[in-house]
């Protein structure tokens, strides 16, 4: 597929500064780019390339003001990495998509299946599971009894949804997504642990994305529930009965505990942990490898294991470095206090 100058302007509202029949069939790294490819120029760090890259067209922002001369064509927007997102989620939209049931797949006679529904080989449909118009299945991924796939979703291979659990529209589950396994519940005893029955499900709701290997826990009781728009990472841990407000983002290895409640727009950092029964407000930002022990109001950005404010954090790391200089310091002015106390007496 070739497009314009002109034609790529036009869909991302931007203003061309060159030639506009300009063509291009790929995208590549601004260093990288070779003719018929286009790139985007955000960071400063990068300027320094503009005036070398072979680039076709390369995105930059209205404000841009080139200060050497240069052979692309320049496309002025007023975001760069959200015309990139547009542009590339267009590109993926012209892929031709797959459609049918394979026959390797097993799907069960009551299962319900859409149309223009992809299955792969090896893929499992069980009973009574509902897979919604335009949704991708890819091979060797567990649809549970009862479970419901919305419209337009992308499963890619190897994911496992339980029974019971729902899926909205247009989400995406990469491989290894595990949606509804038990919650970690056990009841001590003598003899060891008892296990608690998790009989609720798992909702996840509309344009969520779950990265590889994540596992969302199903409820005890009730639902774990991930809200519309949550983008996860690879490689997280969400416990039984929790909540995940819409349009929260978390990078890789976050873990949140039991009966948590996170609000909207929130932001957490790799490897950042929520101890069980917390709740956290609305938009708040907690850094990478944090340890949340309790409630977090609402607008707060947190760093530390225990964690606390951001900006006490940070003066607080300056102090810890010169801790051992401060103790001998300390040791010094007590041997001096003592001396003068025995001196007084």
């Amino acid at each position: 597929m070739e497009f314009s100058a002109k034609q790529i302007a036009s869909l991302i509202e931007g203003e061309v500064y060159g030639d506009r029949d300009v063509t291009i069939h790929t995208f590549a790294k601004i260093e990288e780019a070779t003719p018929g490819s286009i790139t985007f120029l955000a960071n400063p760090k990068y300027t320094q390339y503009l005036y070398t890259t072979q680039a076709s067209i390369v995105l930059v922002s209205k404000e841009f003001e080139p200060e050497d001369d240069f052979k692309t064509t320049l496309i002025r927007v007023d975001d760069v990495y959200d015309s990139l997102a547009k542009l590339l989620s267009f590109y993926e939209q012209q892929k031709p998509k797959p459609i049918g049931i394979d026959p390797l797949a097993s799907v069960s006679s009551s299962a319900k299946i859409g149309e223009n529904v992809y299955i792969g080989p090896f893929a499992c449909i069980a009973e009574n599971a509902i897979i919604n118009d335009n949704t991708q299945i890819y091979p060797h991924t567990y649809i549970g009894a009862g479970a419901t796939i919305g419209k337009n979703c992308i499963l890619y291979s190897n994911v496992s949804i339980y029974h019971g659990c729902k899926v909205g529209n247009h989400c995406i589950l990469h491989s290894g997504a595990v949606i509804g396994a038990d919650g970690f519940g056990f009841a001590p005893t003598e003899k060891g642990y008892d296990k608690i029955p998790q009989i609720g499900i798992t909702i996840i709701e509309d344009n969520v994305e779950v990265g590889a290997n994540t596992c969302i826990d199903r409820a005890t009781m009730g639902a774990t529930i991930i809200r519309s728009g949550v983008k996860l990472d690879n490689l997280i841990q969400i416990a039984h009965n929790d909540e995940v407000g819409s349009h929260t983002v978390m990078a890789a290895q976050v873990g949140v505990a039991g009966s948590t409640k996170i609000g909207e727009w929130c932001m957490f950092g790799g490897q950042a942990g929520i101890s069980g029964h917390a709740k956290i407000g609305d938009r708040v930002a907690i850094g990478a490898q944090a340890g949340i022990p309790g409630n977090v109001k609402s607008n707060q950005q947190i760093l530390g294991s225990p964690a606390f404010e951001v900006k006490k954090f940070y003066k607080s790391s300056a102090v810890f470095k010169q801790l051992p200089e401060m103790y001998k310091e300390l040791a010094e002015v007590r041997k001096e206090l003592n001396e003068l106390k025995n001196k007084i007496k």
